[in-house]
């Protein structure tokens, strides 16, 4: 008879495979606490010796606002890479569970809190009785936060649809009436700011949400050939983007800061250090994304460009938590 080996492993452990989803399970958690404390605690620190003052409750909204985009990121992700993964040649038919409804179930609690802001005149309501749900219909920010509140409502509902694609629609409602949010009618040539916002924020849509769920599909597929061509498919495109959120994030910021006083403003007020920050954390992401790239055109094993691109992912979520804060503290608008 065979002895039976005994296994290095305790009984209901799970082995290994357990033990590495756990492992990915808290660094998502301490993810997630991380993105959140940075809307909540940023204000202080971004205002801090500037001289500027807050609206009520900026660290509440910025968090609103991170919850809003992250809400957008992952649906329109899921359905970029989705059509990437058509066009590599022997791609598995297995794609990882959806988890757009889920996004668009938060990005409509968040459109929620946002309304109830814009409905007490932009103050934190700390009563129903407060919420004027009528106004909303008076004034452009009130319908533009009623738009996304219907928007992340019928997405969700074309998730879990038989065409889940149709929630490419109302997501595309929820980006324009933030570009048009972000730019007043007040403002000088609104429409060319709205422009602006509105294609930077569905390239960065697309990049981070993209990276999420094609680093999620690879952890799915088995075939090693098809996951380093769709990471290689996903990698060209990504440059085209950084380009473009590069181009569009720069004009943009000349657009609220004179070239005059751009290096000025981005140490002596809160919109600048902000901003200053996103831009730091961007070109970590853009040398994280190098070094992928390298690693999938040069290594003996292209998948070894799935580390570089998972720290890629985790700082990519810090930006979407800076662009949160950074629509929440005064914007320094000089024309």
């Amino acid at each position: 008879m065979t002895p039976i080996r005994p296994t290095t492993e305790a009984p209901g452990t799970g082995g290994p495979t357990r033990r590495a989803g756990r492992g990915r399970t808290v660094a998502v958690l301490v993810l997630v606490a991380l993105g959140a404390l940075i809307p909540l605690l940023g204000p202080s620190a971004a205002l801090r010796g500037t001289g500027e003052s807050a609206a009520p409750g900026v660290g509440g909204v910025g968090l609103l606002r991170t919850v809003l985009f992250a809400a957008l990121c992952v649906p329109l992700g899921e359905l970029f890479v989705d059509r990437l993964a058509r066009a590599v040649p022997g791609a598995p038919a297995e794609r990882p569970r959806s988890w757009a409804a889920w996004a668009a179930g938060a990005g409509f609690l968040a459109a929620l809190g946002l309304a109830s802001v814009v409905a007490t005149g932009n103050l934190v309501p700390h009563s129903p009785g407060q919420i004027d749900v009528g106004g909303l219909y008076a004034s452009r920010d009130g319908k533009l936060a009623l738009l996304e509140v219907n928007a992340f409502a019928l997405a969700g509902l074309c998730a879990l649809s038989r065409r889940p694609g149709t929630q490419v629609w109302p997501l595309a409602a929820v980006v324009v009436a933030e570009a048009l949010r972000a730019h007043p009618a007040t403002e000088h040539a609104p429409l060319a700011g709205s422009g602006l916002t509105l294609v930077h924020v569905v390239c960065a849509s697309l990049w981070a949400g993209g990276l999420l769920y094609t680093l999620r599909t690879l952890r799915r597929w088995a075939a090693r050939r098809a996951g380093a061509a769709l990471l290689g498919l996903y990698a060209r495109v990504a440059v085209v983007l950084l380009a473009v959120l590069t181009a569009t994030g720069l004009v943009s910021t000349l657009r609220r800061m004179p070239p005059e006083t751009v290096l000025e403003q981005l140490t002596t007020t809160a919109y600048g250090r902000t901003l200053l920050a996103k831009v730091v954390l961007v070109a970590a992401v853009a040398a994280l994304a190098l070094w992928a790239r390298i690693r999938l055109s040069r290594a003996a094993d292209p998948l070894t460009a799935c580390a570089p691109a998972r720290a890629e992912a985790a700082v990519l979520a810090v930006v979407v938590a800076v662009s949160g804060l950074l629509t929440a503290v005064p914007v320094p608008i000089r024309w």
